[in-house]
């Protein structure tokens, strides 16, 4: 199981939200390269780059800030936030990206996906954000009609074997993953996944390390990471 730091941007600076809130931010740095490049010097083997300003526009933003995370690590990249077309989806690739995360066009348009998934298949990462079990959209602003694990078992059909499973409810709050969640999206859907939200702590990784069997193959951390609650070196040890 990956243990995979998470790089938020907005403004060109590594931030956390609370909840996805965009009124409610923390900067943690003003060079997202040189925090990527921290990670990476303490043994991660996977970023995971996150556009704020692009999931709340609808568009890339950041592709500096990004371009700059790219040049300060040689450890693969996979990036989301706004990437809403074949173009932007080319462009982001361009930059030397392993793969591009899709969020709310995987649970608006699946003809979409079934396009990215012919022409690009492992390279494209869908990821379905949930609250309550309702997927999520436009940076965590609207709420479909759509149940995360109807999501899961469409995009299984398309023909993906991954997606990330985040639960927007606990993401950046440090109140510990919501496992029940986890634990359901990936008994319905049987696809690999990598588990996002609310994690506080080394506990919590060797908590979701149980759902590993399960087809559970990577975690992202955030917020306890930048407030010091994980030791990055200790998590990856760990598991």
């Amino acid at each position: 199981m990956l243990v995979i730091p998470a790089v938020d941007i907005k403004g060109g600076k590594c931030v956390r939200l609370y909840q996805g809130r965009g009124d409610q931010e923390t900067v943690y740095s003003e060079d997202p390269g040189g925090v990527a490049s921290a990670w990476e010097s303490q043994g991660a083997r996977f970023l995971h780059v996150v556009d704020l300003d692009g999931a709340f526009q609808g568009e890339p933003v950041n592709r500096d800030a990004i371009f700059q995370i790219l040049k300060s690590v040689s450890i693969p990249v996979e990036v989301g936030g706004g990437i809403r077309s074949l173009e932007a989806v080319e462009e982001t690739l361009k930059l030397g990206i392993k793969r591009v995360v899709i969020g709310s066009r995987a649970a608006v348009n699946t003809d979409f996906l079934r396009d990215l998934h012919r022409e690009f298949k492992e390279r494209i990462v869908p990821s379905i954000d949930a609250s309550q079990g309702w997927v999520m959209i436009e940076g965590w602003k609207k709420k479909t009609s759509l149940k995360a694990v109807a999501l899961g078992r469409e995009i299984k059909k398309i023909g993906f074997k991954l997606a990330i499973h985040t639960d927007t409810g606990v993401d950046g709050t440090l109140l510990g993953p919501n496992l029940a969640a986890h634990e359901n999206f990936l008994d319905e859907t049987g696809l690999a996944v990598i588990a996002a939200g609310g994690i506080s702590g080394l506990s919590d990784i060797l908590k979701l390390k149980l759902l590993e069997s399960r087809g559970l193959i990577g975690v992202i951390v955030g917020k306890a990471l930048y407030e010091g609650k994980l030791d990055l070196k200790a998590a990856i040890a760990a598991v």
